[in-house]
């Protein structure tokens, strides 16, 4: 299956996410772990178009998600800096999922500088990750 850069956008539009997550971790620096992630879920029946998506990004994994659902997810940040953030940079989301993406790809970069490496960074990080998705950005 062969997709094209136009039609991905306004499929990650309805079908996408962009998703950080902060979870407790003593081992690391500020006592907290960011995890960035893009996902897009679908019916297993459609799995297909999930594993065109890997192929065009050239990175993620495709698994089972919840019951019969599964999902394309891209985690590492390399890879979201390098494949998935150029890609929605160039080809803007037309949804307020763009919204989104600009907090996401504003973390990255904070990541980037270590800003999530102290107890005030990880507050300011969680401010953003809040507004996002259903948060006070819609």
């Amino acid at each position: 299956m062969k997709l094209d850069a136009q039609w991905i956008t306004g499929f990650v539009d309805g079908e996408g996410c962009f998703y950080v997550g902060i979870n407790a971790h003593p081992e690391m620096t500020a006592g907290f772990q960011v995890l960035p992630e893009f996902t897009v879920v679908q019916h297993k029946r459609d799995v297909q178009v999930l594993h065109a998506l890997k192929s065009y990004f050239g990175c993620g994994v495709v698994r089972v998600n919840h019951g019969e659902r599964m999902a394309y997810r891209v985690r590492g940040q390399q890879d979201l800096n390098e494949h998935i953030v150029p890609f929605f940079a160039k080809h803007s989301l037309k949804t307020k999922k763009n919204v989104d993406f600009i907090k996401f790809r504003h973390v990255l970069k904070m990541m980037e500088a270590g800003v999530h490496l102290t107890a005030d960074g990880i507050d300011e990080i969680r401010k953003i990750a809040v507004q996002m998705n259903r948060g006070s950005s819609r």
